[in-house]
């Protein structure tokens, strides 16, 4: 009986080796640079909360609370109960920041161990207003004894964030 051949052909010839040195060079300045850049980025979180609704009898001094509202019409400052200030635009359209941050400093100087703050907002404002304001009442930038050193000072840190009435 006669053997049957195979089909398949086995190939024979070159093998080829992988040159993987240019990768590990390439490795080599990406994983220090990568670890070196990664201790510079950080992630800044601010706890938020929702407003309050807690009725109940309201004692003016103990439950102090910034409310500010920001409308289509400018700045409204109030204390949850009565209308403290309001900012209107300026000539621009833009709201007028500035004033705003003076009466910010204003309430903390009249309530320094109070903390909570509202930021209340119309639905159809940018999102760049809640981000300024907020910034505003959270804190202030304040110079210091060095030339062109400033130094942050907290006002109001807890911030609750939510819809303008």
């Amino acid at each position: 009986m006669a053997r049957r051949k195979h089909h398949y052909k086995r190939r024979t010839g070159n093998t080829y080796d992988i040159d993987v040195t240019t990768f590990l060079n390439l490795m080599v300045v990406l994983v220090p640079f990568l670890l070196i850049t990664a201790v510079f980025s950080r992630l800044t979180i601010v706890e938020l909360d929702l407003p309050s609704t807690a009725g109940g009898p309201t004692n003016t001094e103990n439950n102090f609370r910034v409310e500010v509202i920001v409308r289509e019409e400018g700045i409204v400052i109030s204390n949850g109960t009565g209308t403290i200030a309001t900012i209107e635009k300026l000539g621009d359209g833009e709201y007028d920041l500035d004033t705003l941050s003076e009466y910010i400093v204003e309430l903390k100087r009249e309530y320094p161990d109070h903390e909570e703050a509202s930021v209340l907002m119309e639905s159809h404002i940018p999102y760049d207003y809640l981000i300024q304001v907020m910034d505003i009442v959270r804190s202030i930038e304040v110079p210091t004894d060095v030339e062109e050193e400033f130094e942050l000072v907290a006002l109001f840190t807890e911030i609750s964030v939510g819809d303008a009435p």
